[in-house]
């Protein structure tokens, strides 16, 4: 059986990616792509493809519209628009697969709870990088053993958000898992240059580099007596995040709740 496939954002750099990978797999039928400043082009031929005979519109909303029986919404979009896109697509039955970093707890703890009532299922990850999520894990692992710890992220500078949500999970598990809490010197450090030190997060630094010519990249260092430990994901194409994206495409019409990082569906 296909799974029918909306991608929002489809002709931004993730979405063109998202688009090539589901046109290498038979099973997954892609249906319409979102893009406001292309509406109305084949999706294929507006990212450089053969025709696809995949009509491009102007909105989440139209597509759904169109194709009311589509399976899945994958979203690359904007922060500011795509707690919106996830509700439509839960109201009208379609799975949301979101990519599109800078949702806060608040909302997704909203999203969590309109797909727990719509028994739709529906994925969060702030990185489809299988690596990436590796070390993520890895990262929670170590911090029971060196509580010493900063991250350092670094993604392209079109980038909307900062710290990345790949650092804030990063940090969400690294705090769960962490024991001895200290903290640093917080209170005694002195920024000559306020936020030379980076975002304070319960207890320990997250900082935030914006270049032309990365992707995304991120270190976390862990320090103890006479010894460092740093654990390093580096992304050089965007080509790294597309097997995470086709496991949360398959996984996500097998659930009938949201997932909140693409760790949970490795560990099945």
């Amino acid at each position: 059986m296909n799974i029918q496939v909306i991608v929002a954002g489809s002709t931004g750099k993730m979405g063109r990616e998202v688009v090539k990978m589901l046109g290498q797999h038979e099973y997954f039928e892609f249906v319409c792509g979102v893009s406001r400043s292309l509406a109305g082009k084949d999706a294929g031929e507006a990212i450089g493809l053969s025709h696809l005979g995949v009509p491009l519109v102007a909105s989440v909303q139209e597509a759904i519209q169109r194709y009311p029986h589509a399976d899945v919404l994958v979203d690359f979009t904007q922060p500011r628009s795509v707690l919106e896109h996830a509700f439509m697509a839960l109201n009208a039955g379609i799975r949301p697969v979101i990519g599109t970093s800078g949702l806060n707890e608040e909302q997704i703890e909203r999203l969590k709870n309109e797909a727990q009532q719509k028994n739709l299922g529906a994925i969060v990850a702030p990185n489809f990088a299988i690596g990436a999520v590796l070390m993520m894990v890895f990262a929670a692992q170590a911090a029971k053993y060196l509580p010493h710890v900063e991250i350092v992220e670094s993604h392209h500078d079109q980038k909307l958000d900062a710290p990345s949500g790949t650092a804030v999970k990063t940090a969400e598990s690294i705090l769960e898992h962490r024991s001895g809490i200290i903290e640093q010197g917080h209170n005694q450090e002195e920024e000559l240059l306020q936020g030379a030190r980076g975002a304070y997060y319960h207890g320990f630094r997250i900082h935030s580099i914006r270049l032309p010519g990365l992707i995304a990249h991120q270190e976390v260092l862990f320090g103890g007596s006479g010894q460092l430990l740093t654990i390093r994901h580096d992304s050089f194409d965007r080509e790294s995040f597309m097997p995470g994206v086709k496991i949360a495409i398959e996984q996500v019409m097998k659930k009938d709740e949201l997932i909140y990082g693409l760790e949970k569906l490795l560990e099945e």
